[in-house]
C-alpha cells in the first residue's frame, strides 16, 4: 500500500494527512497526538474513524494542520482521516456516513460589517 494523502477543513482549519501502514502512531505537526491535543474529547475526535471501522493499530498517520482553534483542528483531522478510510476500503463508507463523519460542515465565521460593532451586533442607539 502506498502513502494515501487527504485532506480536511472545518472552519478555518485545514488538515492535509498522510496514511500509511504501521503501528497507529498519529503525528499532528511533529508532535505526538497526546501532546497536541490534550483534552480526551479531541483525542477521541480524532481517533473516532479509526475506532469505528477497527483500525486503531493498522495505520500510522502523519498530519499537517493549521488555522482555526484548537476543535476545528481535530475535527478536520477526523474528515480527512474518514476520506482516508473510503479509500483504504470502500465498505467503510457504511459505517461512517450514518455517524455524519464524511459530511463537511460548511459553517464558517461571520464577516463583520462596517458601521456595526460585530457581524450582527450593532453599535449603541442614541436618542439624544
Amino acid at each position: 500500500m502506498e502513502v494515501i494523502h487527504k485532506i480536511g477543513r472545518r472552519k478555518n482549519a485545514v488538515a492535509r494527512i498522510y496514511v500509511s501502514k504501521g503501528k497507529g502512531k498519529i503525528t499532528i505537526n511533529k508532535r505526538e497526538m497526546e501532546n497536541y491535543f490534550t483534552t480526551g474529547t479531541l483525542q477521541y475526535k480524532v481517533k473516532q474513524p479509526l475506532v469505528l471501522t477497527n483500525n486503531e493499530k493498522s495505520f500510522d498517520i502523519t498530519v499537517n494542520v493549521f488555522g482555526g482553534g484548537v476543535t476545528g483542528q481535530a475535527e478536520a483531522i477526523r474528515l480527512a482521516i474518514s476520506r482516508a478510510m473510503c479509500e483504504v476500503n470502500e465498505e467503510h463508507r457504511l459505517v461512517l456516513k450514518p455517524e455524519g463523519l464524511l459530511t463537511r460542515d460548511p459553517r464558517m465565521v461571520e464577516r463583520k460589517k462596517f458601521g456595526q460593532k460585530k457581524a450582527r451586533k450593532k453599535f449603541q442607539f442614541s436618542k439624544r
